[in-house]
């Protein structure tokens, strides 16, 4: 399975697909438009191997807004505000079988474009 959950509007996800190269057998979501479920992120997550903090983005705008800088937010909390807010997902997060890259950084592009090579 291949599926790139990402944000149209994006200018670095839009790149990241188009460096990734062939991408006509991924599932492309969009997760303003779809969001993502909590049985695809807890599937996620179990592939990843690690938790929601992972998947979860303090650069959001909605982060200082809603006072969360300001105090901890605990892992379930996480998860529950990447499924009720689209800006919580850190992106793009690309599943390829079994792996999952999560993130812009050079690193994790450079590791996704590989693995789909």
């Amino acid at each position: 399975m291949k599926r790139i959950w990402h944000l149209s509007s994006c200018s670095t996800c839009k790149r990241i697909i188009k460096e990734l190269g062939d991408t006509s057998d991924f599932d492309l979501i969009d997760i303003k438009q779809s969001g993502i479920e909590r049985a695809d992120l807890d599937n996620l997550l179990d592939l990843h191997g690690g938790d929601y903090s992972d998947f979860f983005s303090k650069r959001a705008m909605k982060y200082r807004a809603m006072g969360l800088h300001e105090r901890e937010v605990s892992l379930s909390e996480m998860g529950d505000l990447i499924i009720s807010e689209y800006t919580f997902l850190k992106r793009p997060v690309i599943q390829i079988g079994d792996r999952v890259f999560v993130g812009n950084s050079k690193k994790v592009v450079e590791s996704a474009i590989q693995e789909n090579a």
